[in-house]
């Protein structure tokens, strides 16, 4: 809706509370639940417009509460503007017009689609990233510098290693005040834009005396059953396990959220159902290219002290004589011992990134890098060249 690709709410919701009604589901909006009697199998409600309180019984709840973003104590940063949630989106959308500068905040997967949206818009765009990278929790540098020269070529002057300190007025625009390697510094601009990565909202659960994991995150189990026994979890504010890491962690994919409610749904109605785990897949795009990845990163094996080799490789997103054809790098992470795959990323033009997903697919069916070499996949010169570029890397890393 902020890059103007769609026009209103309708069709990013799938089911209206109309839609909810008919099918016997009682939806009621504008109501938080204020705490959980885990003892009294009872949630205590408040509606926030009217500040109408109640209780509401229950055989079996499901704590979808989602997550929150991260938003630090610095001064003035209300001033800015978090894009976490639809109505930050829309009180955003509100404040775009007449905006011809603008300032991101922070070089992940928000900060990208908030960078080309703007640029569509025919803002000029600063991205300032703490980090010494753009994307660094989820991809490696040598991938990173790939988007990052991406954003420069589309005319995003990017600042990394710089921290904002705070926001301040100046007039009808704002100062973003920063601390780099140089020193402070300002940047003039008419809006600044926060995506800083966001945490679980598992405070109510915690609260109610439902143990988190490690990551902060309600702790479940495959069922997506909390340590509560008929109380589950899923989505953003619940635990996953990790396949290639072997660990609960907390991911925040609408994916991983839609798998999990499905069989958190499927168990509390009396059914049987399994998640058996997350890659962390990922896709977004910045302009004409694309960003992928999956599994693990040689910097993640390297943390959890997984011996692994790995190369990147440059190809192209068609057979290189097409004239559409733009450039794509893979990079493959696999184990060191068994060969087995265990990470990969793409960055390139369009067609390059959904790519990803057969990675995923050998990841999660435990194929070697030799496996993903023998696998028959589809060629035509509009397509790939007669090896796929993912199997290119494999063969390099062989």
């Amino acid at each position: 809706m902020l890059g103007e690709h769609v026009h209103g709410w309708e069709p990013l919701i799938s089911r209206s509370p109309a839609q909810h009604a008919e099918r016997g589901v009682d939806v009621r909006l504008r109501t938080e639940v204020v705490a959980i009697d885990t003892g009294r199998r009872e949630v205590h409600w408040r509606e926030r417009e009217n500040g109408r309180e109640g209780r509401e019984g229950f055989d079996r709840l499901v704590y979808a509460t989602g997550a929150g973003e991260f938003r630090p104590g610095l001064p003035g940063i209300d001033l800015g503007h978090f894009v976490y949630t639809p109505w930050q989106a829309q009180h955003l959308g509100e404040a775009l017009p007449g905006v011809r500068h603008a300032v991101i905040v922070g070089g992940g997967y928000i900060g990208l689609e908030m960078a080309e949206s703007l640029l569509r818009r025919g803002a000029t765009v600063e991205m300032v990233a703490r980090s010494p990278q753009v994307m660094r929790r989820t991809f490696d540098a040598d991938m990173a510098t790939h988007v990052q020269q991406a954003l420069e070529s589309d005319g995003v002057r990017v600042h990394c290693g710089t921290t904002l300190t705070g926001i301040s007025a100046h007039g009808s625009r704002f100062i973003a005040h920063t601390e780099g390697a140089t020193g402070p510094g300002e940047i003039e601009t008419d809006l600044v834009v926060m995506g800083l990565g966001s945490r679980p909202r598992s405070g109510l659960a915690a609260q109610a005396g439902i143990p988190l994991g490690e990551t902060g995150a309600v702790a479940v189990d495959h069922r997506q059953e909390t340590r509560v026994e008929g109380i589950y979890a899923a989505g953003d504010c619940a635990e996953a396990w990790h396949r290639v890491q072997e660990r609960w962690v907390n991911v925040h994919l609408g994916t991983i959220a839609n798998k999990a409610g499905r069989v958190a749904g499927i168990n509390l109605s009396g059914g049987e159902a399994r998640f058996p785990g997350i890659l962390g897949t990922a896709i977004s795009r910045v302009c004409e290219t694309e960003a992928a990845r999956t599994g693990i990163s040689e910097t993640e094996a390297a943390a959890l002290g997984i011996a692994v080799r790995s190369r990147q490789i440059e190809s192209s997103t068609m057979a290189g004589y097409m004239p559409e054809a733009t450039p794509m790098w893979v990079k493959l992470v696999a184990e060191e011992d068994s060969g087995r795959l265990l990470g990969g990323q793409i960055v390139g033009g369009p067609g390059a990134a959904k790519r990803i997903d057969t990675l995923a697919a050998a990841i999660t069916g435990r194929l070697t890098v030799q496996d993903l070499i023998d696998m028959d996949l589809a060629y035509a010169p509009p397509f790939s060249g007669v090896w796929d570029p993912v199997q290119t890397a494999a063969r390099v890393l062989v």
